[in-house]
C-alpha cells in the first residue's frame, strides 16, 4: 500500500529573534510517522502566509526564500522514492535523516565503499595486498549490479538497509547468480564490513546484518594423509614441470609456507642456528607476522637441488599459483588421489599431518605458521584418525590392568 507523504513549513514563533525574524521549520509526515527539522533559514514574520506555508509577495527575499522551500521539497521526495525503492516502507525519521546527510560524500553506501576502496588502493605494497584490494573491487561490482538488477537505482542510502535488503542480495548471489558459498561469503562479509564502519563513524546508527546467518560452505578436508603424500612423493609423473611442481608442493607441506611467501625466499632468510640446525626466518607477506621455522630434512634436498637455478637469487624456481594448481590437478589423477589437490593445501598438511599429528604442541605450529591467533591455527590444525590411534595406544599401555572391574 503506498504511504501518504507530506511535507509542510512554518515559523517557530516562539523563537522570534530581535530582527523581527523567525526561524522556518519543516513538519514531514510519512503515513502515521511524524518528524521536525530546522530549515536552517529565518524569515521576517510580516512576509510569512501561514495558510500555504511559504512567503508571500515576489520580493527578492520572499523568491529566494521560496526558491530554497522548493529545493528542500524536491530534496525530501527524492530521499523518500530513494529509499521506498528498495524497501517497502519508509518512516519520516528515515526519510529526514537521508535528507539532512545530503551533504556527506560517504552517506550512501556505493560512495562509501568506494572511497574505501580508493583508500585501500593507495596501502597496496605498504600493509596491504593488491590480491584484496582486488576482493574488494570484486564485492562493489557485484553490489552495483544488485542494485541496477533489482531496485534499478545506482546507489542507496544507509538508512534504506534492512533485513530484507540483506537477505534480497544474499537470494542474487546465491541463487540468481548461483555462486558458491565461499564466494557468497567473502563477498557479503565485505559489504557488512562498510556497515560496521559506517556505524563507527556515526553514519548509521543500525546494522541490516544483525539477523543475518549466511549459510556456510560443508568444511572440507584440505591436508594430506601420510599414505597420500607417500603417493605423491614416490609416484612417477610424466612432465619436468610436473614434477618441479610436486618439489615446490612438497616444500610447502615440510615447511608450512604459504606460496607467496615461497616466492620471496632468498639465502638471506636461511640461518643456522648453535646446534646446527638451519632455519627459514621471514615475515608473512599477507600479515606481517614473523615466521620462523626449523628445516627438515626433505626441505633442506629440495633447497640444495634448486639452488642457483630460481632468478634474482630467489632460492626456489617457482611457477605461477595458477600453473602450479593446474599441474597439481593431474598429479593428483596420476597418484589416483580423488580429493582436488591445491597449492594451499601443503600449509594444512603442515599442520595437521607433519607437526600436530606428530606431537608438536599447537602453540608452536601456530608461531612456525606466522599466525598471530591461534583461532587462525585450529582452522589448520587437525587431529588425524592415525593421531588418535596412536595416543589411545600409548595410553592403553600406560594404564593397563590398572582398574579392574569388581567380580
Amino acid at each position: 500500500m503506498k504511504q501518504a507523504i507530506k511535507l509542510s513549513f512554518y515559523l517557530k514563533k516562539n523563537e522570534e529573534k530581535p530582527d523581527g525574524t523567525c526561524p522556518i521549520m519543516g513538519r514531514l509526515t510519512i503515513g502515521k510517522t511524524m518528524v521536525q527539522f530546522s530549515a536552517k533559514m529565518n524569515v521576517p514574520l510580516s512576509l510569512w502566509d501561514t495558510p500555504f506555508g511559504r512567503c508571500k509577495g515576489k520580493s527578492r527575499q520572499a523568491v529566494e526564500i521560496n526558491g530554497q522551500l522548493d529545493k528542500i521539497r524536491i530534496s525530501v521526495n527524492y530521499r523518500y522514492q530513494e529509499i521506498v525503492a528498495v524497501k517497502e516502507k519508509a518512516t519520516a525519521e528515515q526519510v529526514k535523516n537521508a535528507f539532512l546527510g545530503i551533504a556527506s560524500e560517504q552517506e550512501t553506501l556505493v560512495k562509501y565503499f568506494e572511497n574505501h576502496n580508493t583508500n585501500f588502493a593507495k596501502r597496496v605494497g605498504v600493509n596491504r595486498t593488491s590480491h584484496t584490494g582486488f576482493e574488494y573491487g570484486n564485492a562493489l561490482r557485484h553490489l552495483k549490479n544488485f542494485l541496477k538488477h533489482k531496485y534499478k537505482v545506482s546507489d542507496v542510502p544507509f538508512s534504506a538497509l534492512d533485513d530484507a535488503f540483506i537477505h534480497s542480495y544474499d537470494f542474487y548471489l546465491r541463487v540468481e547468480l548461483q555462486l558458491k558459498p565461499n564466494t557468497v561469503l567473502g563477498i557479503v562479509t565485505r559489504m557488512r564490513k562498510m556497515i560496521k564502519y559506517a556505524v563507527c563513524e556515526g553514519i548509521t546508527t543500525s546494522d541490516p546484518f544483525i539477523n543475518y546467518a549466511p549459510e556456510r560452505p560443508k568444511p572440507q578436508q584440505k591436508y594430506l594423509t601420510r599414505a597420500e603424500l607417500d603417493k605423491i612423493m614416490n609416484t612417477p609423473l610424466d612432465h619436468p614441470n610436473r614434477y618441479l611442481t610436486r618439489d615446490m608442493f612438497l616444500f610447502s607441506c615440510f615447511t608450512g609456507l604459504a606460496y607467496r611467501d615461497m616466492c620471496n625466499l632468498s639465502q638471506e632468510n636461511l640461518y643456522k642456528a648453535d646446534d646446527g640446525v638451519i632455519w627459514i626466518k621471514t615475515t608473512r607477506q599477507k600479515t606481517g607476522t614473523p615466521c620462523e621455522i626449523p628445516l627438515l630434512d626433505f626441505p633442506l634436498q629440495i633447497i640444495k637441488k634448486y639452488r642457483g637455478l630460481a632468478p634474482e637469487g630467489k632460492l626456489l624456481l617457482m611457477l605461477s599459483c595458477g600453473k602450479l594448481n593446474v599441474n597439481l590437478k593431474k598429479i593428483g589423477q596420476i597418484c589416483g588421489i580423488k580429493k582436488r589437490l591445491i597449492f594451499h593445501m601443503g600449509r594444512h598438511t603442515y599442520a595437521s599431518e607433519i607437526t600436530l599429528s606428530q606431537g608438536v604442541p599447537i602453540e608452536t605450529v601456530s608461531r612456525m605458521l606466522g599466525h598471530s591467533d591461534l583461532r587462525s591455527t585450529r582452522i589448520y590444525a587437525k587431529i588425524t584418525n592415525d593421531k588418535i590411534s596412536e595416543d589411545m595406544g600409548k595410553l592403553e599401555k600406560r594404564i593397563n590392568n590398572k582398574y579392574q572391574l569388581a567380580q
